[in-house]
């Protein structure tokens, strides 16, 4: 359990949740984090999920995409972030080609992030896919989809691209919503297309969409917790919105620190320190 005090705990949403909010045009919102403290803060907040995204070797290791994530990887950062939301649906992203080499070797990443804690699990595309959808969903594992710009195609796509401009490549996508959701994909994100193009997807299958970078009509949003808090200076997408200045609040905070050290104001012997 958290050791942050939840006021007026909003209770887990389920997989019936998700359909019910696109059926009353309610909307939802996720929010990507990788670590327990996150999640924490993440859990006392509105918010009603968190995805566990490979997208976590770039922000948290810094490498260039997200191929160097690894099943191990996510299962980790998803048992943090398990500890520290307890009270919210939980994504575990499935790493590149996890699920690229049979279902035997599929299944076995699909159990290590579900025995880390996640209530679900994602993977991009839907050609070549359709096959181990179908088979973790009877396994009794909730798959969320995602399809347009998929960071784990980004060397196929030639860099990170808008996808579905072209009206082949929006067809194709168009097609692969309709597959993953005749697969039994419970949700399906979005990601860096047309607006018009996700609004008619969205209105197309009977599933929610998650949309980032595709416009306002989909069911729900998500943000990565770093770039919705401006941590992420260097990275600023068109489709990120900052809601916080973090970098520049966690610098002064760090640089008031470094000065109070060195004037010796911090620590106060009375206020900090013990008899």
């Amino acid at each position: 359990m958290s050791v942050y005090p939840i006021k007026n705990a909003k209770a887990l949403l389920s997989i019936q949740d998700f359909q019910k909010r696109k059926a009353e045009g309610q909307k939802l919102t996720m929010v990507t984090c990788y670590d327990y403290s996150s999640a924490a803060v993440v859990n006392a907040s509105n918010v009603d999920c968190i995805l566990v995204g490979d997208s976590v070797s770039m922000v948290l290791y810094g490498y260039p995409d997200t191929l160097n994530a690894t099943v191990d990887m996510i299962a980790q950062h998803t048992q943090a972030v398990a500890r520290g939301a307890p009270h919210k649906f939980i994504i575990g992203d499935l790493p590149f080609c996890s699920y690229r080499k049979g279902l035997v070797h599929t299944m076995d990443a699909v159990e290590k992030i579900m025995r880390a804690g996640a209530k679900a699990v994602k993977l991009e595309g839907a050609a070549g896919n359709l096959k181990a959808i179908r088979h973790i969903v009877e396994s009794g594992v909730p798959v969320m989809g995602h399809l347009g710009l998929t960071p784990q195609s980004i060397h196929a796509f030639g860099g990170f691209k808008v996808q579905g401009r072209d009206p082949e490549v929006a067809a194709k996508i168009i097609r692969e919503a309709q597959e993953v959701t005749e697969a039994g994909c419970f949700a399906l994100v979005l990601e860096c297309m047309p607006s018009e193009l996700a609004r008619e997807i969205t209105e197309m299958i009977n599933i929610p969409t998650i949309g980032i970078g595709a416009g306002p009509h989909t069911t729900g949003q998500v943000l990565v917790f770093q770039d919705l808090l401006g941590i992420q200076q260097s990275f600023k997408p068109k489709f990120v919105k900052h809601y916080l200045n973090g970098f520049e609040l966690m610098r002064t905070a760090f640089n008031a620190y470094d000065e109070e050290v060195k004037s010796v104001v911090y620590p106060d012997l009375k206020e900090h320190g013990y008899s």
